[in-house]
């Protein structure tokens, strides 16, 4: 390198100094020395350039972000949060008191179980590569988190922080399911259900969206679970209403919350937990966790304004619980759309989310006669389709989004969203179908007459939730 750095600095020298050697000769000992002089500081740049770029090179290695790190071990605890005690009393709250206990039992009992179940298996089947089935699911090679240590790094947070923070959606989803048939199926059956249904539903469609599946590759835009969670969760929820059949009285007695003191306190838990489940998706305390932050609260505000108008012009009064259904409309709507749009695009997904789950609680789920008991279906399913929808009008900029990929139209994006929405429908409606049906045969779904007209909390837990 120094011998090619002389030859060039000596070339400059005589191309440069020419003409004065046909006027005056340069004594060749000056010549080196001043050759020499600017080979070394040739070289001194080059060594600057060299460690410039090392240096650029050591900045591009992964390491960790504490402040990252601190916001996502904070966001994982509020999704907890969200799930137990948030959903356990929301639910709870809602159901009659005889069966209060059961509820609070199958929410904590199911988070319990699925965060086994992804440390097995869960989360190595939803994020690592599947080989010729990675389009549809992973592999193994990280069962048993295999490999994974305290130095494995994910983006800019340990491996471990992420694996408990996807735990927590992969746990609460099933819960979420438990509100369908609430008050009348069998504890046993419940959890052979769940931990079959996170295995062939949950981890499939989670690696489709988010592990690099199908749906990722053709462009569906899902930050925090619309698809994955929600709608997934709705459908089962359908499904599960209608392969179990109505509650004994329903249509006929009345079956009114036990507690709404109990289901706000659920609600409002679930609305400050969300903020760890949308902005924590983001992964990072950026500029994009801002406005997913904005997005999620006025979206939400926007929701319980929307369900109480609708109910206060078609029932003469809004109520509590139209306040705290309205709630959750609007988070479960805002979820896959909150790093896309803005805040006003937010205000209004949320306002016509609310309105249209309003239609599907109570003028759908009469033309069609389920009995979805806590209208898992009704929020979580519509609204999370309306907001997978709603993302792909809202993400254009002159609404006020970020904008589509290179090369993608508004009417692109939406028709690769009613896709993404397809296949998760099509997907958990016929797995879940199937599912229920082969847990009926083997533990039998329903708990007997005389134990739901007793209630779940004695015949299926020995215990009750009041003692008067």
């Amino acid at each position: 390198m120094k011998k090619l750095l002389s030859m060039i600095a000596l070339v400059s020298m005589l191309g440069f100094n020419g003409l004065s050697f046909a006027e005056e000769e340069m004594p060749v000992e000056e010549m080196a020395t001043e050759v020499e002089m600017v080979v070394e500081e040739t070289a001194e740049a080059v060594e600057v350039e060299e460690v410039a770029v090392a240096e650029e090179a050591v900045e591009e290695v992964a390491t960790i972000d504490s402040g990252n790190t601190a916001w996502m071990i904070v966001a994982t605890v509020l999704v907890v949060i969200m799930a137990i005690p948030g959903l356990a009393l929301f639910y709870g709250g809602l159901v009659r008191a005889k069966n209060m206990l059961s509820v609070l039992m199958q929410v904590f009992v199911t988070f319990s179980l699925i965060s086994v179940l992804w440390v097995v298996y869960g989360y190595s089947m939803a994020f690592s590569d599947g080989g010729s089935l990675n389009g549809y699911v992973g592999g193994l090679s990280a069962a048993f988190l295999a490999g994974i240590t305290a130095d494995s790094i994910s983006g800019s947070i340990p491996e471990y922080v992420f694996v408990t923070f996807q735990l927590t959606f992969a746990a609460i989803t099933p819960a979420l399911i438990v509100g369908a048939f609430a008050e009348r199926i069998k504890f046993s059956a419940l959890l052979a259900f769940v931990a079959l249904w996170v295995t062939f539903v949950y981890i499939p469609v989670a690696h489709m969206v988010w592990g690099g599946g199908i749906l990722a590759e053709l462009g569906a835009k899902d930050f925090a679970g619309g698809t994955v969670v929600h709608i997934n969760a709705g459908i089962a929820a359908l499904v599960g209403a209608i392969v179990i059949g109505k509650r004994i009285g329903y249509g006929k007695e009345a079956m009114p919350p036990h507690s709404m003191v109990l289901t706000m306190v659920g609600a409002s838990l679930l609305w400050a937990g969300w903020f760890g489940f949308n902005v924590g998706s983001e992964l990072a305390a950026d500029g994009v966790a801002g406005l997913v932050m904005i997005n999620t609260q006025v979206a939400t505000a926007a929701a319980v304004l929307g369900w109480i108008f609708v109910e206060w012009l078609s029932r003469g009064k809004p109520s509590m619980l139209g306040g705290a259904s309205g709630a959750i409309a609007g988070l479960v709507a805002i979820t896959p759309a909150c790093a896309f749009v803005g805040p006003l695009g937010a205000i209004a997904l949320g306002f016509v989310a609310s309105i249209i789950s309003f239609w599907a609680v109570t003028s759908l789920k009469n033309m069609l006669g389920y009995d979805d008991s806590l209208d898992v279906f009704g929020i979580h399913g519509v609204a999370g389709i309306i907001g997978a929808i709603g993302t792909g009008v809202l993400m254009a900029p002159s609404l006020g989004g970020v904008g589509f990929p290179e090369g993608i139209t508004m009417a692109g994006q939406v028709w690769t969203q009613i896709v993404a929405v397809g296949v998760t429908v099509a997907w958990c409606g016929i797995i879940s179908y199937i599912l229920f049906k082969i847990v009926d045969l083997i533990f039998g779904l329903r708990v007997s007459e005389e134990s739901e007209r007793e209630g779940l909390d004695t015949t299926e837990h020995g215990e009750r939730a009041y003692n008067y």
